[in-house]
């Protein structure tokens, strides 16, 4: 005979847990849709309305008008950036894959200092990278001054402008991407199987086509992905730089100064559908391709460079290629002690004092866009913490049925240009709606930290996954038996263990926040303008000391944050990004 009191306790228990597990699932996923669903879905789906619907109907007008041969600059533009996004890669490959096989596989003196100083330009944000070069090899930068000085020219040898200029600035700013990912991907490298090859017979130039080139296959595809979207999505570079050249992100906050909103969401659409299509091809290629062949224990085999007559040349090439990295950091930080109005008609500026640093403490109006920035990109980055530990732990912990779709939704924000976001806010909050609480948001002050929040949205998630995916689950399940509940085992199980992953991709965010030019020139108000609106505003009445200055401030601030992830959470600034 069955004891009903024995018997009925088993599977109703096991079926209370499963429902009681996608219950609670479904309860972490209600918040991380709500935030997705209105904030980066619904402003993308409101630009693509505007854009097909006009006069209360629907419409392919305004994609007739951007395809006319009849109008030729946007057509123009699209091509522009195309071409200008493949030279960039092709230049960003031809400097930052030579450096990382240098620095990688050979040793020789200072190669330890050079390799570090090669990562630099991550440090410069990219209006005040932008700015860095104009003043070093612009029409009067100091360069060109020099050359012009040193021949006795009557007008200057050059001038950094339109596409030449764009892409020496894509090129300092983007070989880092190259560097960074061939880099890791040599480290990684097993070297018994080029030894292997060698001792076959094989010479070194087969080993390296048919070993070590598929080997770094992958990286470099990502690397090259990862630097078209940039470019596609430049902004300060032609902003400041392009003169009458056109490109698309610039074409799109032209359309929307002129008012002409109905074209602007129709050159969003189309930048965006290119942008989340490489971001497609570049989730499927990573899938498809998957290379681990290192062994556990492995290292990388460096050889020491002992003839003279190479090892010397590497040498000096390397200082002054640190000497060049270097430049834009340090024509900045002399710039910011010139005093206003007294570089004018000089060829160089004789004057240098701490003014500029004194107004910036001594003048509220002047340290408005500072306390500005902070405050802004502190606010984005709260959310972003907690937004992104939530999303990371329904994603890597979690099962559920459209996982895939949560995931591309999460990196959304990082696929498309910043000159889309902030148009597709602008559409979306510039009237009242359910996910504003009613509210306006275009114009006001909170409509900058929500356009921070949503870009960086991905910096901290991908951040907390790559923790989260070394967690053994083990670990929340023991807890779990022992009487833990679900937020006592997150708080002091798990994460203990994930903040360092939390923290770099949060880091990150708060110093990408606080050098965000792009969303803030079309969103800011004068209120609430930021530092880099201010620098911008500083150049236009050439008060070079000040934009410096402010510059300064927001590299230092970006030095101190990579130093604490680097001395207290043990992130390295090249694993950053």
């Amino acid at each position: 005979m069955i004891n009903p009191a024995t018997k009925r306790p088993t599977e109703p228990i096991a079926s209370r847990r499963v429902v009681s597990d996608k219950g609670f699932t479904l309860l972490l996923l209600i918040p991380v849709i709500l935030v997705l669903v209105s904030y980066v879905l619904y402003p993308s789906l409101r630009t693509l309305v505007q854009s097909v619907w006009m006069k209360g109907e629907f419409t392919l007008e305004n994609y007739k008008r951007f395809f006319s041969p009849e109008s030729l600059s946007n057509l123009e533009a699209l091509w522009n950036s195309l071409y200008i996004s493949l030279l960039s890669v092709l230049l960003s490959a031809l400097i930052g894959v030579p450096l990382a096989f240098i620095f990688n596989r050979y040793d020789f003196p200072g190669r330890r200092f050079f390799a570090t100083a090669a990562i630099m330009p991550i440090v410069l944000p990219p209006l005040v990278g932008v700015m860095s070069f104009m003043f070093l090899y612009g029409e009067s930068g100091l360069v060109t001054r020099m050359i012009q000085d040193w021949f006795d020219l009557d007008k200057a040898p050059f001038k950094l402008s339109g596409v030449a200029g764009i892409l020496l600035v894509h090129a300092y700013t983007m070989y880092v991407y190259f560097y960074m990912t061939v880099s890791s991907a040599i480290k990684g490298l097993n070297p018994s199987l080029e030894e292997a090859a060698t001792n076959l017979g094989a010479g070194r130039w087969t080993v390296f086509r048919r070993v070590t080139l598929p080997l770094l296959t992958p990286a470099l595809v990502a690397a090259s992905l990862l630097v078209f979207m940039t470019s596609m999505a430049s902004f300060s570079a032609p902003f400041l730089l392009a003169g009458g050249f056109r490109v698309l992100s610039l074409q799109i906050y032209f359309s929307k100064i002129n008012g002409d909103l109905d074209m602007a969401a129709t050159q969003s659409v189309i930048l965006s559908v290119i942008s989340i299509s490489f971001l497609l091809v570049m989730r499927w290629y990573q899938g498809r391709r998957d290379y681990r062949v290192s062994e556990k224990g492995v290292s990388t085999h460096r050889r020491e460079v002992n003839n003279p007559w190479v090892k010397w040349p590497l040498v000096i090439v390397g200082v002054i290629g640190v000497v060049f990295l270097l430049l834009p950091h340090i024509t900045l930080a002399i710039l910011s002690l010139v005093p206003e109005g007294s570089w004018t008609y000089q060829t160089y500026p004789t004057r240098f004092s701490l003014e500029n640093y004194l107004l910036l403490m001594k003048d509220p109006h002047i340290w408005k866009p500072i306390r500005n920035s902070l405050w802004m990109a502190a606010l984005a980055t709260a959310g972003n913490f907690l937004f992104g530990i939530l999303t990371s732990y329904v994603l890597v912990k979690r099962k559920f049925r459209g996982k895939n779709v949560l995931d591309v939704m999460v990196m959304l924000p990082w696929a498309l240009p910043a000159t889309v976001v902030a148009m597709n806010m602008i559409l979306a909050f510039n009237v009242p709606t359910p996910f504003t609480f009613g509210k306006v948001l275009v114009g006001t002050f909170w409509i900058l930290p929500l356009a921070y929040f949503i870009r960086h949205i991905p910096l901290v998630v991908r951040s907390t996954n790559a923790a989260l995916e070394q967690l053994d689950d083990s670990l929340e399940e023991a807890a779990r038996n022992l009487g833990a509940r679900w937020f006592t085992t997150f708080r002091r199980v798990i994460l203990p263990i994930i903040l360092p992953g939390i923290m770099a991709g949060t880091l990150l965010a708060f110093v990408t926040a606080v050098g965000e030019f792009v969303s803030s020139v079309m969103l800011y108000t004068i209120d609430n303008r930021p530092i880099s609106i201010e620098i911008m505003n500083q150049l236009r009445m050439f008060n070079l000391g000040q934009a410096a200055a402010y510059a300064m401030y927001q590299i230092i601030l970006i030095g101190v944050v990579l130093f604490i992830s680097n001395r207290f959470f043990g992130v390295k600034a090249e694993n950053s990004l």
